[in-house]
């Protein structure tokens, strides 16, 4: 094949996609509605056009979970709770069921009680945070979620002493007509999600994503266990880390910092790596009428659309426009895989037993 060929994506409709993972989990003594329920929230990673959080990490979940490092056959409980709050237990469970599990109970406790906030504890990556928070804004409710990473990639300003995550936060809020506010970052330069596609990849990264242990910047992928993350906004990007992951992890009694065990490293497979998760979910309909709040989120959003691009700026965009359009093109058109990608998923399902992805 042509490095032409080879280059350019092939597309599958999200329906074989979630079939596939459905299959590889179930494959793993997952129960079938656990599975699906995973395939369903990890290829809407890639619907979004988050394509690193998605059926990509799907060989990463199946390598702890073959070594016994997540739970398929979990009880995820509402350990702690009143009229506003809520601490959910994983039980070690796959993230997204965990997610999915406190997402709904927050949304549940606004609807009553006008806000809450609800953490959980014993649980693992849970892919693309921008999936959670709009599980409330189709509720017309304001969602603000953040989560520890499941890994430690990043240092505290200053050191290179690996002891903290990505830590990626997220909100979500809704709109009367348009799209939805859709913020969904990294506390990073890059995710590390997306340092491990251009390493699958053999492709170069940017000289801010990564750097050595003296600093300099790592732009060869085949040596990121070498790197370090570098935050956003150098100082306040670690100082939002830190809170991030104290508000996700240590409030809800999850890992954090020295105790955060790897869950892609080989030695760890079989460790629980305990993420924690915060999500806080807002009624606007308690501070007026939820309608005039959406048509003035329109608003907003259109004066931000309406600015005058800067040389070489196509357009201003609001965030979750690059999300509604991904949604769009690729609900219709397919999901866009690379070979690499492909070749990797039927390696997989060869593993297990399963048909391949064709």
């Amino acid at each position: 094949m042509s490095d032409t060929t080879q280059s350019v994506p092939r597309r599958f409709s999200a329906g074989d996609l979630r079939d596939f993972v459905a299959r590889a989990l179930a494959s793993l003594a997952l129960p079938d509605g656990d599975a699906a329920d995973c395939a369903r929230l990890m290829v809407g990673s890639d619907l979004a056009g988050f394509d690193t959080h998605g059926i990509f990490r799907l060989a990463q979940y199946v390598k702890r979970i073959r070594a016994g490092g997540i739970n398929v056959s979990p009880t995820i409980t509402t350990v702690t709770e009143a009229p506003a709050t809520a601490v959910v237990d994983g039980d070690n469970a796959m993230g997204h069921l965990v997610v999915q599990y406190a997402m709904r109970v927050a949304i549940d406790k606004a609807l009553e009680s006008g806000c809450a906030w609800v953490g959980a504890r014993g649980s693992n990556h849970a892919g693309a945070a921008a999936t959670y928070v709009s599980m409330a804004a189709e509720k017309n409710l304001i969602a603000l979620y953040g989560t520890n990473g499941s890994a430690n990639h990043m240092a505290p300003w200053g050191s290179a002493d690996l002891l903290l995550g990505t830590n990626p936060i997220a909100a979500a809020i809704p709109a009367a007509e348009g799209s939805p506010v859709v913020m969904d970052i990294a506390t990073t330069v890059s995710s590390f999600g997306k340092v491990r596609t251009a390493a699958q990849r053999g492709e170069d990264m940017p000289a801010d994503w990564m750097i050595d242990r003296e600093g300099k910047p790592i732009t060869d992928s085949s040596r990121i266990k070498e790197g370090i993350l570098n935050p956003i906004g150098g100082h306040k990007g670690y100082a939002l880390s830190l809170v991030v992951g104290l508000l996700a992890a240590t409030l809800s009694g999850a890992q954090m910092g020295v105790d955060v065990e790897g869950m892609g490293d080989a030695e760890y497979q079989k460790t629980p790596v305990n993420n924690g998760h915060f999500m806080i979910v807002v009624d606007p309909a308690r501070f007026g009428d939820v309608l005039d709040f959406g048509q003035r989120v329109d608003a907003v959003s259109e004066t931000m659309r309406s600015a005058t691009p800067m040389a070489g700026v196509d357009n201003v965009r609001v965030p979750g426009d690059g999300r509604a359009a991904h949604i769009e093109d690729y609900t219709m058109n397919g999901v866009p895989l690379h070979a690499t990608l492909i070749d990797s998923l039927n390696t997989l399902a060869g593993e297990l037993g399963i048909s391949s992805l064709t």
